[in-house]
């Protein structure tokens, strides 16, 4: 069987593998405080074009989603994101858990857009019971989106606008941000994202990483105790050099970009090969994400040989279905889905 349904079934890079077996035998300081955190920081930041930021290394992207918005939000205040946002839809309530209620606008193609932002926000302003509602505080996007498409640079400026406007926190998801940089069309890169946002992260275990996410905080604000923060969640790791180091593995010689473009442009092949057999992409996108509709008898076919992701139903009954590629994935199995299809 071929396994498509997620960009995780696979260990880490061998490079990564390789350091950390180079390494075992080597002692270091805990929680974060040696030199492979150190050094994945630094490397992490070229790419940023500053280095007036705070990086931490957490386990996973839930942990880092509510870490980082419990830490930036008072308990009357509130997070926006899609409907489809991760931290409303994927994350098992970790943020209501932790005391926060998130607002949500329908998306748009997974994403959020500034106009619904701008809706949310005037309700709560034009109030005349603000102490009965939450305040809208922070705005959640994921980049790419959960339905893999991307936002670009006019759609995230219009965000920004109204976040300035508004005394609104920004915060973009970059579990799969490898992807996203690297689709075709993209506009947007590390420079521009660490100018726009308060805080970020860069995701490691989807991209190549045994796991781990390295989360950016710009805001001098939001520094402030949150290794606190970090240590109260679950998420400062005693051995914390084995997440710097995979990340310095990652970025010192661009080999976190070089992995996902490559992964983008494995899906597009799979993209084009359903496209010309007639197949609906739902939606449209130019990540690692493959959304397509299929009728009974085509789900039936490919699932003989192919594990992929059930994500619900189209308006004329089709199963709706995700294929995902991924730094892992072998130009053999590319060619075998795509003879899959061909056949259909």
């Amino acid at each position: 069987m071929y396994r498509w349904n997620n960009d995780y079934n696979h260990g880490a890079h061998p490079a990564i593998l390789q350091a950390l077996q180079q390494t075992n035998q080597d002692a270091f300081a805990g929680y974060g405080l040696d030199e492979w955190c150190k050094k994945g920081s630094l490397e992490i930041k070229k790419y940023l074009g500053r280095t007036d930021v705070d990086i931490h290394f957490l386990l996973g992207g839930t942990q880092a989603n509510y870490t980082l918005i419990s830490h930036a939000l008072r308990p009357w205040q509130s997070a926006v994101c899609a409907d489809c946002g991760h931290i409303n839809s994927h994350e098992t309530g970790a943020l209501e858990h932790a005391g926060i209620k998130i607002l949500t606008a329908p998306a748009e193609d997974g994403k959020l857009s500034a106009k619904a932002l701008h809706e949310i926000v005037a309700a709560y302003r034009s109030s005349d019971v603000k102490e009965h509602i939450t305040e809208p505080k922070l705005v959640y996007l994921s980049f790419p989106s959960e339905l893999g498409t991307v936002y670009s640079k006019e759609q995230l400026q219009a965000i920004k606008q109204e976040c300035v406007q508004n005394d609104l926190l920004l915060f973009i998801d970059g579990a799969r941000m490898g992807y996203g940089l690297g689709a075709a069309g993209n506009d947007v890169d590390l420079k521009f994202i660490a100018s726009l946002t308060d805080a970020f992260y860069l995701g490691g275990t989807k991209c190549g990483a045994l796991f781990g996410e390295a989360l950016v905080i710009v805001n001098d604000a939001l520094k402030k105790h949150f290794r606190a923060s970090m240590k109260q969640n679950g998420g400062m790791l005693a051995k914390g050099w084995l997440l710097g180091l995979q990340f310095y593995t990652l970025f010192a010689d661009g080999l976190y970009f070089e992995i996902t473009k490559k992964a983008d442009a494995q899906a597009d092949l799979i993209r084009n090969a359903f496209v010309k057999k007639g197949i609906a992409l739902c939606p449209e996108n130019r990540t690692n994400q493959i959304f397509v509709a299929l009728d009974r008898e085509q789900e039936k076919i490919l699932a003989e040989k192919h594990i992929f992701e059930n994500e619900g139903y189209s308006q004329d009954g089709r199963r709706i279905v995700r294929f995902c590629t991924s730094w892992s994935t072998d130009a053999a199995d590319v060619d075998a889905l795509i003879a899959d299809i061909e056949k259909l």
